[in-house]
C-alpha cells in the first residue's frame, strides 16, 4: 500500500524533528560535563571563590528570552497565514540575536576590565571556565544565528504558509533550545 503525501510529509517532518532532538540533547550533555568539571575543579586551591558575573551577562540573558518570545510569535504568525508578520518577527529575533552576542561581548569586557583574564599568567581557573562555556556556546549561537538567517530567506522566498511550516519550526525548535542552554549556564555560573 502506497504512502499519500500528506503522510510522507508528516513522517519526513517527525524524522527530522528526532534528529533534531538528539542533537540537542548531545549539545546539552556536552554542556553538563562542563558544568560537572566546573563544579569539580571549584575545590581547586586556586579556585576564585568572590567571582561575580558581570551584569551584561544579565541583559544578554533577558535579550536572549525576549527572542524566544519574538521567535514564537512568528511561528504563530505564519500559522495565520499573516506572512508580514511573520517577516517582522523574525527580523526582530535576528536582532535580539545579534544582541545578545553584542552583549555577551561586553560582558567579557567587563570580566577583564575586573581583573579577570581568560588566558595568560594572569588567567585562573575560574575565568577559563567562564570562557570556554560562553564561547562554545556563542558558537552554537552563530549556528543558531545562521539557522536563523536560512529561515528568514526561505520566509522572503515564501517557501512557508500555515500549511507548511516545518523549516521555521525547526529553526524555533533549536532557537528555543540555545535561550534555555543560555538559561541553565547564567543560572549555573550566578547561583554557583
Amino acid at each position: 500500500m502506497e504512502m499519500s503525501l500528506k503522510e510522507h510529509n508528516e513522517r519526513n517532518a517527525r524524522s527530522k524533528k528526532m534528529i533534531l532532538w538528539f542533537a540537542m540533547i548531545s549539545m546539552f550533555m556536552m554542556f553538563a560535563g562542563l558544568t560537572s568539571a566546573y563544579v569539580v575543579s571549584s575545590s581547586r586551591p586556586d579556585w576564585v571563590k568572590d567571582f561575580v558575573l558581570p551584569s551584561a551577562f544579565v541583559i544578554s540573558t533577558v535579550v536572549i528570552l525576549a527572542s524566544s518570545i519574538t521567535f514564537h510569535m512568528a511561528k504563530l504568525s505564519i500559522k495565520k497565514n499573516d506572512t508580514k508578520a511573520t517577516g517582522m518577527w523574525l527580523i526582530v529575533t535576528l536582532v535580539l540575536g545579534v544582541a545578545f552576542v553584542l552583549a555577551q561581548f561586553n560582558g567579557f569586557s567587563q570580566v577583564i576590565k575586573e581583573g579577570y583574564y581568560f588566558t595568560g599568567p594572569e588567567s585562573t581557573v575560574t575565568t577559563s571556565f567562564l570562557y570556554i562555556v560562553t564561547v562554545v556556546h556563542m558558537l552554537h549561537l552563530f549556528a543558531g544565528l545562521i539557522v536563523l538567517l536560512v529561515v528568514i530567506y526561505n520566509h522572503f522566498k515564501q517557501k512557508y504558509n500555515a500549511s507548511q511550516t516545518l523549516g521555521l519550526e525547526l529553526g524555533a525548535m533549536f532557537w528555543h533550545f540555545l535561550d534555555i542552554l543560555w538559561v541553565y549556564l547564567f543560572l549555573f555560573f550566578y547561583f554557583y
